[in-house]
């Protein structure tokens, strides 16, 4: 919780990661000036391989879904950028800001709408709720990774 100009905002963080086919293309930079342009925060960021571990857990709610194998395969076809993110109604403004799954419905100005290829090559994940994006912080953050700081524009775009 924070307060902006008298007024008390809700500060969330929430989890993105910037998948493989975002770093073979060479657009992580494109993507995470978005989330920052936005007004987000980034407090934790690093590019890792995905091991089957994490895989599993991050999508076990589609474990017994038929699409599951491609899934984890995909997530560990090449390095990702998992990220952290800040911010006011994070996990909602990131939802809008990535655009829908499907990249045929994704709207253009969304990261999805402007720069995915496909439903499953659709370059970044978000967290899809508050309850989701402290699961998944934690199968890739350590609370010691994230840090604290204060944006110089933070009261203007906020």
């Amino acid at each position: 919780m924070g307060v902006l100009q008298g007024v008390v905002v809700m500060i969330e963080r929430t989890f993105s990661m910037v998948k493989p086919d975002a770093v073979i293309r060479g657009i992580i930079g494109e993507v995470l000036s978005r989330i920052e342009k936005k007004g987000l925060k980034i407090v934790g960021m690093k590019m890792i391989r995905v091991s089957e571990d994490q895989a599993s857990r991050l999508y076990s709610v589609h474990r017994e879904k038929p699409f599951y194998g491609e899934l984890v395969s995909f997530i560990r076809s090449a390095p990702v950028v998992v990220v952290a993110i800040e911010g006011e109604s994070a996990v909602s403004v990131m939802r809008r800001l990535i655009g829908s799954t499907d990249a045929k419905e994704a709207s253009p100005g969304t990261v999805r709408g402007d720069l995915s290829c496909s439903k499953s090559m659709n370059v970044i994940h978000a967290s899809d709720s508050l309850e989701n994006a402290q699961k998944e912080l934690a199968i890739f953050f350590d609370e010691k990774e994230m840090l604290s700081y204060e944006r110089l524009d933070a009261k203007w775009v906020c």
